[in-house]
């Protein structure tokens, strides 16, 4: 059952990793002024919500089916994104975006590195997983 659900996982964390690559190619076209900074915070507003919420459910996923391991790794930046948005910190602002753009960059690049790291983890998790239900 556990190689499932880490099949299930590494598409999900292939869908976050190419979501967060996303708003680092958007950060980009912020700082060449190839989009304006309204329409880009009215872009990457509409994915944040989306983002913590299936990192989330990946957590979920992993405390229902009893993954302590994954769960750990998962828990920091869920706790990060929860703080983030009790604190109403999570959504971006068209007038302080290129105040705050250094510290959203370094969270999207730390974001990109969880996330591969997490989707080789679930990979070798799910590898490992086929493979020992395979050997009755």
């Amino acid at each position: 059952m556990s190689g499932w659900l880490f099949l299930f996982t590494v598409l999900y964390s292939a869908g976050l990793l190419f979501g967060m690559i996303f708003v680092v190619i958007m950060f980009s076209d912020l700082e060449s002024d190839y989009i304006n900074p309204i329409d880009f915070c009215n872009k990457l507003n509409s994915f944040v919500i989306p983002e913590y919420a299936a990192h989330g459910f990946l957590a979920l996923l992993f405390l229902l089916f009893g993954q302590w391991t994954a769960l750990l790794w998962n828990l920091p930046l869920l706790a990060w994104n929860i703080n983030k948005v009790m604190n109403n910190a999570h959504m971006y602002d068209a007038t302080e975006i290129f105040r705050s753009l250094p510290g959203h960059q370094k969270e999207a690049y730390f974001k990109i590195g969880f996330y591969s790291v997490s989707f080789f983890y679930y990979l070798y998790r799910m590898i490992a997983a086929f493979v020992a239900d395979s050997e009755f």
